[in-house]
C-alpha cells in the first residue's frame, strides 16, 4: 500500500504555519506528516516507481546513468560558455533533465534507424581516425599515453570514447544519406539563380543626422511642457535593501590534525592511480570480408611461427597487424593499469613476463597477440611530496561538512523566524545591509539573479518572511531580509533638464530628416537627377551598378530596401530608409536585371547546387527524425 501527498498542498500550508510553530495545531499537524514518512517512507511523496529505467524508446532502455552522464555534459558546457555570467537558473536540474532526455530520445531512434540501414564502422576505420587526430598525437606521432590521459579527463575510458565514436560516425553516414538524397534540379537551379544572382542598378545619397542637431536651441516651456507629458520617462526604478546573513567556505576553514593527514595519505596511496602499470604492444588479425575460419586461423599461425623464429615483435606488427593505428609504432598501444583494454586482455596481460608472447587472444575486435613490453612499479610519493595537497583536500573537506551543517541550522532557524536577528544570534553571524538593490541589479555582492528573485518575490517582499537559504557559485549562501522598499518614483525636474533638451533635439532633428528625406524623394520623382539633388543640398552620393544580394559595397540597409522594392515598370523607383545610426539614405532603384544560370560561374554554380543541396538535405533530415518521433513506442516513467 503506497500513500501519495500532494506538494502543493503542504507549500501553503507550512508557509501559513511558519510564524505559528510553536502552537499546538502546528505540532500535530507536522506531527501527522513526521508519522507518514516514518511509517510509509520519504518516497511515499513521489509518484513512480522502482524501474531501472527513466523512459524507454522501441523497447530500449534509457538508463538513469545515461541521462545523468548527458546532464552532467550540458552542465560543463553551459558553465564553459557562460564563465562569470552564468544565471544558476539555467543549471536547474528539471531543465536539464527535460533537454537531455529528448536528446537521448532522439539519438537513440537515429541510431535504431541506421542499425536497420546496416550501417556500421570497422575497428580498422576507428583506429585509423583516433591515431590520425591531432590532439592525441606528439610530434606528428599517436601517443597513446596522452590519449589516456585527454580521455580520463573528460569522463571518459578508451572502450567507452570508441562506441561513442562510432556511434557519431554511423550518425554521420545516416545524415550524410539523408542530405545525399535529394538534389536540385536543373530547373530549380534555374529559378533559385533568377532570385539570388539578380542585380540591380541603384544610386543613393546621404542625409546626415547631424547636420539637424547641430545648433538646436530649446527654449524653458519646451522642456517643462515635455517633462510635464512624459512623467514616465524619469521614473526611478523601484529598489529594496536588504538585511542579510552570509555563510563561506573560508568561515570554516581550520587547522588539520596530523592524524587525519596521515589518514588521506594512507588512503592516497592505495588509490588506482599509483597501481603498477603495464606496457603492452599487439598484432591485431581481424576476420576479413569473405575470409574463412581457417584463412584466418592460417594467419594467427604465420604470426606466431615468424615470432617463434625470433623475429623481432615490431616488425611483424608493422607487416601483419590490422591495427593501422599501432602498427606504424610497433603494436605499442601504451600503458595500462588494468582498465585500458576489454577483459580478456587485461587478464592475458596480467599473466604475461616482460618481453613475453601471449597465446592467441580473441575479443570482439578480432584475435590478437600480445607482448608486454615494460612494466612500471607506481609507487605513491612520500608523504612529505603530498602534504600540502592532502592537507587543503582535508581541511576543504572539513570545512564544507562543517559549512553544510552550519547552512541545515540557518534553514531551519531562518525558516522559523520573524527576522534574521535570532538566526544570527544563534549561529554567531553579522548581519549585513545592502545597497538599494535593482530588479535587474548588475554589480556587487547581491547581483545574483537567485538572489534578486528572491529578494523581489510575494514572499519576502510582501509578506516580510525571512528568504530560503539559497546556494550562490563557489560555495556561498546567503539568507536575505527585506529592510526597506523604495517604490518607483518620478525624478525632479533639476535632476532631468539636460535629459530633457536632449531628446527634444533628438525628436526635433529624426522629425527634420525624415521631412527633409521626404522633399529629397519629391525632387528626385519630379525629374531632378540624385547627383544634381546631392550636389545642390551637400549631400554625399553614390551610384552601383550590378549590385547582387551579397553585395559588400553597399550599406546593408540601402541593399535591403533596394531588393525589396518592386522593379521599375517604366521609370525609376524612389524611397527611404533610416539606418541604425540615424542618417537617412535615399535610394532611387534604376534596373533590375534576373539572374541567369548560364552567366554564372562554375564555381558560383557549384556553390549554388551546395546552398540549395544542403538546405533540401536539411529539410529531409527533420522530416526524417519527425517521422521516426510520430512511429515510434515511447515511454517515459
Amino acid at each position: 500500500m503506497r500513500f501519495f501527498i500532494d506538494i502543493d498542498w503542504i507549500k501553503p500550508m507550512l508557509q501559513d504555519i511558519r510564524k505559528s510553530t510553536r502552537g499546538t495545531t502546528a505540532k500535530v499537524i507536522i506531527g501527522v506528516i513526521v508519522l507518514s514518512f516514518a511509517l510509509f517512507g520519504i518516497e511515499s511523496i513521489l509518484v513512480g516507481g522502482n524501474s531501472n529505467s527513466v523512459a524507454e524508446v522501441n523497447g530500449e532502455p534509457v538508463t538513469p546513468i545515461e541521462l545523468q552522464q548527458v546532464v552532467d555534459t550540458q552542465r560543463r558546457q553551459i558553465i564553459s560558455m557562460m564563465g562569470e555570467n552564468l544565471d544558476p537558473a539555467m543549471l536547474d536540474e528539471q531543465r536539464l533533465n527535460s533537454a537531455a532526455l529528448e536528446s537521448i530520445i532522439n539519438r537513440k531512434l537515429l541510431m535504431q534507424a541506421a542499425t536497420r540501414l546496416g550501417l556500421t564502422v570497422s575497428e580498422r576505420e576507428l583506429g585509423v581516425m583516433i591515431s590520425g587526430m591531432e590532439q592525441f598525437q606528439v610530434d606528428g606521432r599517436f601517443a597513446p599515453d596522452m590519449y589516456k590521459g585527454l580521455l580520463a579527463s573528460a569522463g571518459y575510458t578508451p572502450g567507452t570514447f570508441k562506441r561513442a565514436l562510432k556511434d557519431d560516425l554511423i550518425l554521420s553516414q545516416l545524415q550524410a544519406g539523408l542530405s545525399g538524397s535529394d538534389f536540385a534540379t536543373p530547373a530549380e537551379l534555374a529559378l533559385n539563380a533568377r532570385i539570388l544572382a539578380e542585380q540591380r542598378d541603384i544610386r543613393y545619397l546621404t542625409i546626415p543626422l547631424a547636420r539637424f542637431r547641430d545648433d538646436a536651441v530649446v527654449d524653458e516651456s519646451a522642456i517643462e511642457a515635455f517633462y510635464a507629458d512624459n512623467q514616465s520617462m524619469f521614473m526611478t526604478p523601484e529598489s529594496v535593501e536588504l538585511n542579510y546573513v552570509e555563510l563561506s567556505l573560508d568561515d570554516f576553514r581550520e587547522p588539520v590534525a596530523e592524524a587525519a593527514i596521515e589518514e588521506e595519505y594512507r588512503i592516497e596511496a592505495q588509490s588506482y592511480q599509483y597501481q603498477d602499470e603495464n606496457r603492452v604492444s599487439h598484432i591485431l588479425l581481424e576476420q576479413r570480408s569473405g575470409e574463412s575460419d581457417e584463412a584466418l586461423a592460417e594467419r594467427v599461425a604465420r604470426v606466431q611461427a615468424e615470432l617463434a623464429a625470433g623475429r623481432d615483435f615490431a616488425e611483424v606488427a608493422a607487416e601483419l597487424s590490422d591495427d593501422i593505428g599501432s602498427a606504424g609504432s610497433g603494436g605499442d598501444l601504451g600503458f595500462t593499469a588494468g582498465d585500458a583494454f576489454p577483459d580478456e586482455m587485461e587478464e592475458a596481460i596480467a599473466a604475461l613476463e616482460v618481453d613475453a608472447v601471449s597465446a592467441p587472444v580473441k575479443t570482439e575486435a578480432g584475435i590478437h597477440i600480445l607482448k608486454v613490453t615494460e612494466r612500471r612499479e607506481a609507487g605513491a610519493p612520500s608523504l612529505a611530496q603530498l602534504r600540502p595537497e592532502l592537507e587543503q583536500r582535508v581541511q576543504e573537506r572539513q570545512a564544507k561538512l562543517a559549512l553544510l551543517s552550519t547552512v541545515e541550522k540557518l534553514r531551519d532557524l531562518a525558516f522559523t523566524a520573524d527576522s534574521l536577528a535570532r538566526p544570527a544570534e544563534e549561529l554567531g553571524l553579522e548581519i549585513k545591509r545592502s545597497e538599494p538593490l535593482l530588479r535587474d541589479q548588475p554589480t556587487g555582492p547581491l547581483s545574483n539573479p537567485q538572489v534578486l528573485r528572491a529578494a523581489f518575490s510575494e514572499d519576502v517582499l510582501e509578506r516580510g518572511h525571512n528568504s530560503e537559504v539559497l546556494e550562490l557559485p563557489d560555495n556561498r549562501f546567503v539568507a536575505v531580509h527585506l529592510h526597506r522598499y523604495n517604490p518607483a518614483a518620478v525624478q525632479e525636474l533639476e535632476a532631468v533638464r539636460e535629459d530633457i533638451a536632449a531628446a527634444i533635439i533628438e525628436q526635433r532633428a529624426r522629425e527634420e530628416l525624415a521631412a527633409a528625406a521626404e522633399q529629397a524623394m519629391e525632387a528626385i520623382g519630379s525629374g531632378e537627377g540624385v547627383e544634381a539633388l546631392a550636389t545642390r543640398l551637400g549631400y554625399e552620393w553614390q551610384v552601383e551598378l550590378g549590385a547582387r544580394r551579397d553585395s559588400r559595397m553597399v550599406p546593408r540597409a540601402v541593399l535591403q530596401r533596394a531588393f525589396a522594392l518592386a522593379a521599375p515598370a517604366t521609370e525609376p523607383v524612389v524611397d527611404y530608409v533610416v539606418e541604425p545610426g540615424g542618417d537617412a539614405r535615399v535610394v532611387q532603384l534604376l534596373r533590375v536585371t534576373p539572374g541567369d544560370l548560364a552567366r554564372l560561374s562554375r564555381e558560383e554554380q557549384r556553390g549554388l547546387a551546395q546552398r540549395i543541396s544542403e538546405e533540401y538535405g536539411a529539410i529531409v533530415q527533420v522530416e526524417h527524425q519527425q517521422g521516426l518521433l510520430a512511429d515510434a513506442d515511447i515511454t517515459v516513467f
